[in-house]
């Protein structure tokens, strides 16, 4: 598949110099992008695409004046959006999109002082994994809140001889769920030069996580104990053999599992107080304000959120074996809920019955260009030791581990 993308990417960057302003140059980190456009040049003739990789281009953008006609990508939300890309709102209309298609506080998040800059083309949202045949001990058809993981991996436990053998759930063996209670508890991350937070929200969830290590598994030492013997097998494994009853899995990376594990494992969406937090890595589509071929990006936007052409490619990725690497529509649930609730189900049966209502679903905050750095490299880290700790006097505070990390990479 990746040699088969990089010629893709390598024919559609000759049609080019070839077709004019009849071609739009997309600008995108997802290599699978490079199908969709092939697809597009192939059912139709008026307008072509040219597809290219780049690694950032959100950051891409802000350094040259020779920007594409289109940008697909994650970060692209952020205070310089409306400097570089251009109001979008006339795409909308009779015998146009309709705005109703889109996941309303998604599409809303696309917005900057009511004027729409980015479309949403896809999201993830976190969720819990475990047995299939443990799943009538579950209340809820498709969300699980922290108090019944808590509960659930506590039944679970065992130990013997002094030392966990079984261990339901521990919080502390993955980041993305630190950083889940966190975004929950109302930490509220968004950027302002770059980035602020609910500091209050932020401790009081790690308070929790705190307390619920020592009530469920008597401590952090005995969690890291169990993980240093048992985790030499990924999570799936463990949950398989009962080893451990949950694992943190977004959707994305549980739906391109092999078939052989989503057949023994089930999954429930993590939701607190009737919200389900999507995941920052949102992708937006947008129309750079010095793009050359406006037409021809307008024609490509018109007919990629098609529902039917949705499902056309739905079929195309399964057809190119693509969907066992990349989930749904460019990574994610598609952000054409009719795709997303009706659709996707003939594709991923797992799905038919499990999509939570549009009301539940939160889009993050907007964020800094450089917020995956920020997350990898300060808050991650911060959640990881504060986590361990009783109080924050106990931990380097994140204002100053973010302070110095940006004084570091100037």
């Amino acid at each position: 598949m990746r040699i088969r993308t990089v010629c893709v990417f390598f024919l559609s960057a000759l049609m080019i110099s070839c077709n004019g302003n009849r071609t739009a140059q997309i600008w995108t980190d997802r290599g699978e992008f490079a199908f969709y456009g092939e697809y597009f040049n192939t059912v139709q003739s008026q307008y072509k695409v040219a597809v290219k990789y780049i690694q950032s281009p959100s950051v891409e953008l802000s350094r040259t004046n020779n920007v594409p006609d289109l940008v697909v990508g994650d970060r692209l939300k952020n205070a310089s959006t409306g400097t570089h890309f251009s109001s979008i709102d006339n795409i909308f209309g009779a015998k146009k999109l309709s705005r109703s298609v889109f996941y309303p506080r998604l599409l809303a998040a696309g917005r900057i002082d009511r004027n729409q800059y980015l479309l949403p083309v896809s999201f993830n949202i976190p969720a819990l994994i475990f047995s299939r045949d443990r799943e009538r001990e579950l209340s809820g058809q498709f969300t699980i809140d922290f108090d019944e993981i808590k509960d659930l991996s506590g039944k679970f436990n065992i130990i013997n001889g002094g030392a966990y053998t079984r261990m339901g759930f521990s919080p502390l063996w993955s980041d993305g769920f630190l950083f889940t209670a966190a975004v929950l508890s109302g930490s509220s991350f968004r950027e302002a030069s770059p980035l602020t937070w609910d500091a209050a929200a932020l401790n009081s969830s790690m308070d929790f996580i705190y307390k619920w290590t020592h009530e469920i598994n008597t401590n952090h030492q005995a969690e890291e104990d169990f993980a240093f013997k048992y985790f030499f097998e990924p999570p799936q494994k463990l949950i398989q053999s009962g080893r451990i009853l949950f694992s943190y899995m977004e959707s994305g990376a549980f739906f391109t599992l092999g078939q052989d594990s989503k057949n023994t494992l089930d999954f429930r969406w993590i939701m607190e107080e009737g919200t389900i937090p999507m995941t920052e890595d949102i992708v937006f589509l947008g129309i750079p304000k010095k793009g050359r071929s406006k037409r021809a990006a307008r024609a490509f936007i018109q007919w990629f959120f098609r529902i039917e052409n949705q499902r056309l490619l739905l079929e195309y990725s399964k057809a190119n074996r693509i969907n066992e690497t990349v989930f749904g529509i460019c990574g994610g649930f598609s952000a054409l809920s009719p795709v997303t609730e009706q659709i996707f189900p003939f594709f991923y049966p797992e799905l038919l019955g499990r999509m939570p209502p549009p009301e539940f679903l939160m889009p993050p905050n907007m964020l800094p260009v450089n917020w995956t750095e920020i997350k990898e490299r300060v808050i991650l880290p911060y959640l990881h030791e504060r986590a361990r700790n009783e109080s924050a006097e106990e931990t380097t505070p994140l204002e100053k581990r973010l302070s110095d990390w940006l004084r570091m990479n100037r």
